[in-house]
């Protein structure tokens, strides 16, 4: 069997939204665009200030984001690439959830960070995500992700080399509410992070996360407030709207090449395979993922979230103009990953290594398919170390392939990666 996933139809429930009484002015689009961007830019600066652990205060390993109210991505600060596709997964997961579980009320925030159930990438990802009331009725979404240096598990850095399933790997949750009526609920995620080597460094990041979000509360209200809801809306889908039309575009440039397809294998002989059919008059792009070898009893297993992030990546990469990476990127996309392969695995299998490494391979295969640029390093190169009362995690830069017009470049993070 095989998942299909259209991404354009997730764009339709937010085009209610629009209004013919608002036309879109190239000069205010550009305003928006940069404010929006500013707010999660904001947010990732409240971040960075207010963490203790070195790996989200010192490596920067978080991003921060902005969705509408049904969960597409708005605006996502230059961060992480691998985190772009999946907080929008595990944003829309939530909204699917709590309506079914009794909801969410002003002052609730959310946090999850499982990778196949709930739009995660990999447990040490720890998603925080806060809905912004407007007149008691969500009108946008802020989140932020953050990169936790130890999640429990078989080795320091819940990172393991060996991992063979997902418990072996930390502490998974679907959907908890980490602040509720206000109030921070220490105890509950506590019993959730059982097992983490440093839970003080835990609380502490969840809380500077909590806080990057109410940063980013604060500043779309001030933006509602300067403008009106109407307005800023409107402009968020005039952003979306702009964007799905230079990827459209750049796509139609590619509709008359024979054959856009490529492969490669993982170090263990697993294929990732893609071919690419794009419709000439629309643009619209089937990426099929079919062909793409079974999960493996080892952790290079990627959750689906993951290969949105890589294809919205290299999307934005390829188009030639400046737009805010955002939902509407993906509006062209639909997807086909086979189930239970490397790329969409069970709910159980192990899938650490998958958000840093398959990541990259896949961004290979993509680029390849494109003829985009040569390969990168094909890897995030993780150093992890601890012990019973820490652990540690970085990504080491690596060398960059050469495209037209540039020359590779070694030493340096590469797509997926965006640490320091």
């Amino acid at each position: 069997m095989e998942i299909e996933i259209d991404t354009a139809a997730s764009n339709s429930s937010s085009s209610e939204l629009a209004t013919t009484e608002i036309k879109m002015d190239p000069i205010q689009l550009s305003i928006f665009g940069h404010r929006f961007m500013g707010i999660a830019e904001s947010m990732g600066k409240t971040l960075q200030r207010t963490s203790v652990s070195v790996n989200i205060k010192e490596r920067l390993d978080f991003s921060c984001a902005l969705f509408g109210p049904d969960g597409g991505l708005v605006a996502n600060a230059p961060h992480i690439p691998v985190h772009l596709g999946a907080m929008q997964s595990a944003v829309r997961f939530q909204q699917e959830y709590w309506a079914a579980h009794g909801g969410v009320k002003e002052g609730d925030v959310l946090v999850s960070n499982h990778p196949q159930l709930a739009g995660g990438s990999h447990l040490p990802d720890i998603t925080v995500i806060t809905p912004v009331f407007h007149d008691e009725e969500i009108v946008f979404y802020v989140a932020s992700r953050g990169h936790h240096a130890d999640i429990g598990g078989i080795a320091p850095g819940s990172m393991p080399p060996d991992s063979t399933c997902l418990a072996e790997e930390g502490a998974a949750i679907v959907a908890c509410k980490l602040v509720e009526n206000y109030e921070f609920m220490e105890a509950r995620i506590t019993g959730l992070l059982d097992g983490t080597r440093n839970l003080r460094d835990n609380l502490s990041d969840l809380r500077a996360q909590v806080a990057a979000n109410n940063m980013g509360i604060r500043l779309v209200n001030e933006l509602i407030t300067e403008y009106n809801l109407k307005m800023v809306q409107s402009y968020m889908l005039f952003i979306r709207t702009n964007a799905e039309v230079a990827v459209r575009d750049m796509l139609r440039g590619f509709s008359s090449k024979a054959n856009i397809s490529a492969e490669e294998c993982m170090d263990d002989g697993t294929v990732i395979k893609l071919a690419v059919d794009i419709d000439a008059e629309t643009g619209d792009a089937v990426f099929d993922f079919t062909g793409t070898g079974p999960q493996v009893l080892g952790n290079t297993n990627a959750p689906p979230a993951v290969t949105y992030s890589a294809v919205i990546f290299c999307l934005r990469c390829m188009v030639g103009l400046d737009i805010p990476l955002n939902q509407g990127c993906l509006a062209p996309v639909k997807f086909v990953i086979p189930e239970r392969s490397i790329l969409n695995p069970s709910p159980t299998a192990a899938v650490v290594g998958g958000n840093v490494l398959t990541s990259q391979r896949l961004c290979d295969v993509i680029l390849k398919a494109f003829g985009a640029c040569a390969a990168s390093q094909g890897c995030m190169n993780n150093l992890t170390f601890g012990n019973d009362d820490f652990g540690y995690y970085e990504t080491i830069a690596g060398g960059h392939g050469a495209g037209p017009g540039w020359q590779g470049k070694h030493g340096v993070h590469t797509h997926m990666t965006n640490t320091r």
